[in-house]
């Protein structure tokens, strides 16, 4: 059964919403896309989550896949985290289980920095907290002035299926990245390039994310592939810092999107690890609360 696709009015614009499992759960695994994905990047997880018994949520994030952002919108990490509490208090979602990739990363922790008593667990792909890290070739460009929306009007479908499968030790199928670039409007790569250039240090407010986490030790979840092109499989080890018992696993034939080229093995540590975080304890409650 595929998760069910809705639609769900969030911070003034109507975001589409991927879910699976018992809607009226108040603990739920929460899937977080980066750049340039959206919720299509997370059916599948959200499907195995869901026959697992957990309730499971994904959102196109504004100004990607079909959410168009707000008149005022700011593309930022903390407006996109604001965006995400709204969201998670418009779903009435009271313990979150983050999953996060890419951008989503960021995002998704600087929400938990100001809802630190809601994360029941992270599940961190490819992503997380960067101390030290200088931005990979493409970031610089989308960073620069002109350059990028020079670069981002010349992204054609060749060519964006050409530059986001270079690198990538076993290559994304095929429809992964069709999907990909079907949303990579106007609108998105004007986004994108917002993001980027309101992000300053990737590294920066490492620490004070780790003396608010690294004290509780949650549950956690570290999947890198081995060959990310994007940010070096060095980092997994380095989520310890934020979450000192987390298991982590470097998958030798990844990339950048593990989930796309390792789909069994990522399905496999994701759902056992939600399963153990508890991501399905709040069902039976919240069928007798409703």
């Amino acid at each position: 059964m595929s998760a069910l696709a809705a639609g769900i009015e969030v911070g003034g614009t109507r975001t589409r919403l991927r879910s699976a499992g018992p809607p009226e759960a108040r603990e739920a695994a929460l899937f977080l896309h980066g750049n340039p994905g959206s919720s299509d990047d997370w059916e599948a997880l959200l499907d195995a989550a869901g026959a697992a018994g957990m309730r499971a949520v994904a959102f196109d994030l504004p100004d990607f896949g079909e959410t168009v952002a707000p008149a005022g919108f700011e593309h930022t990490v903390g407006g996109y985290a604001a965006f995400v509490d709204a969201a998670v208090e418009a779903l009435r979602i009271e313990r979150v289980h983050l999953v996060a990739h890419d951008f989503g990363g960021p995002i998704g922790l600087a929400w938990a920095a100001g809802r630190p008593d809601r994360l029941a667990s992270a599940t961190l792909i490819d992503t997380g907290v960067l101390p030290g890290y200088r931005w990979h070739a493409l970031a610089r460009i989308w960073r620069t002035p002109l350059l990028g929306e020079l670069f981002q009007a010349t992204a054609t479908r060749p060519a964006f299926r050409w530059l986001v499968n270079r690198g990538e030790p076993r290559g994304l199928p095929r429809e992964f990245v069709e999907t990909m670039y079907d949303h990579f409007d106007k609108r998105t790569r004007r986004a994108v390039l917002k993001l980027y250039r309101a992000t300053g240090d990737p590294g920066a407010g490492s620490r004070e994310l780790a003396a608010l986490l690294a004290g509780r030790d949650l549950p956690a979840l570290v999947i890198w592939g081995e060959h990310d092109a994007y940010i070096p499989a060095s980092y997994a080890a380095r989520q310890r810092d934020l979450f000192p018992s987390a298991e982590v696993h470097v998958l030798p034939v990844s990339g950048h999107w593990p989930f796309a080229d390792s789909p069994e093995a990522v399905e496999r540590l994701v759902v056992d690890h939600l399963v153990r975080a508890g991501a399905g304890d709040g069902v039976a409650g919240a069928s007798a609360t409703g």
